[in-house]
């Protein structure tokens, strides 16, 4: 009986739960390190992936579009046909991946549209580059882009924005009349002027499209979406930029090295802010796309003082950094930590 005792209190104790397991699991926890126990949100991962991947490959786009036209007078058309070259090997992704090139038959005509908005807005900010200040081109078009999102985001009561993001738009567009107002308000009389204003209407419908073709990729519901448009992109621009050169424009064939050079940076770079702000707008919303899109324009200030050597103005300083004050304020209110699903 004792045996039998004994060992059923052993059973017992055997099959009954440890309390010792509960804190020696919080401390295992609390030994793990910073990037496991927090993990940013979805909003977070998309602001850095326009933030990095975005707007500062974009910055270089517009200054070295501008060295290809001093260097060989590269028409815009012919820059546009070059750069949507770039995305048409994306073809080959697509069929490795068994997707059907032009998008399923439900969404064929959004993603269509979305190629358009797109090439319509690159066209407009490349052909604005021609005529004023890279620099200047980039801020409005961008400017415009974060206006226009901004009105739709109060049409959308489904995605509504917090106070610290209405701050930082509020900022950036504030920044963007700080580098633009003293320039639109001394613009020259006669020809020169009448470009020059020609180039400002031209950057902000760029904008424009830009706005509209990220809200048109959010409609989007397919799992190729990215590498589609991506393809569609090239597409389009070539059948609308190839017979519109030899139309509107003279073809131009580069012979130094530097003019090839550009093309090709702008080639890789363009492809690669198209793609991450195209993924970005799918985790967070368009009008904060846009907004941390704006660090194009401090890049480009940057190399347009630094490389181009163009005049920069205090104006144009005092706008960069209230434009990046704006942004860490939207980036801040964003990099926050999902410690309750970690801890599920």
């Amino acid at each position: 009986m004792v045996a039998m005792s004994h060992s059923s209190l052993t059973l017992d104790d055997f099959t009954q739960p440890s309390p010792s397991p509960s804190p020696s699991g919080e401390a295992r926890e609390e030994s793990l390190p910073w990037h496991q126990r927090c993990r940013p949100t979805d909003a977070t991962k998309g602001l850095l992936v326009a933030l990095l991947g975005g707007g500062l490959p974009a910055g270089f786009v517009g200054p070295f579009s501008r060295m290809a036209y001093q260097a060989s007078h590269l028409p815009s058309l012919e820059l546009l046909l070059c750069r949507c070259l770039f995305h048409l090997p994306i073809a080959l992704l697509l069929k490795l991946r068994g997707c059907p090139l032009l998008g399923p038959t439900g969404n064929r005509h959004r993603a269509w549209l979305h190629a358009l908005l797109n090439v319509l807005s690159i066209a407009c900010a490349y052909s604005a580059i021609l005529v004023v200040p890279a620099g200047n081109a980039a801020t409005v078009r961008k400017g415009s882009s974060t206006v226009c999102s901004t009105l739709l985001a109060l049409c959308l009561e489904s995605q509504r924005l917090s106070s610290y993001d209405w701050c930082g738009l509020v900022g950036c567009t504030l920044g963007l009349l700080i580098i633009v107002g003293p320039g639109l308000g001394t613009l020259q009389e006669g020809s020169e002027g009448v470009y020059t204003a020609l180039g400002y209407m031209l950057a902000v419908l760029g904008g424009l499209a830009l706005a509209l073709g990220l809200l048109v990729y959010r409609s989007l519901d397919f799992p190729s979406s990215l590498l589609t448009v991506a393809f569609l992109f090239g597409i389009v621009g070539v059948m609308g930029a190839l017979p519109g050169l030899f139309l509107l424009q003279t073809p131009v064939l580069p012979h130094d090295p530097l003019s090839w050079s550009c093309i090709w940076a702008v080639g890789v770079l363009a492809l690669v802010s198209f793609v991450c702000a195209s993924y970005a707008v799918t985790m967070v919303h368009p009008a904060l796309v846009c907004a941390v899109l704006h660090s194009e324009v401090v890049v480009a200030l940057m190399l347009q003082y630094y490389v181009l050597c163009e005049t920069v103005t205090p104006f144009d300083i005092m706008g960069a950094g209230v434009v990046l004050g704006s942004i860490a304020i939207i980036t801040a209110q964003n990099l926050s930590c999902d410690r309750e699903r970690e801890c599920l």
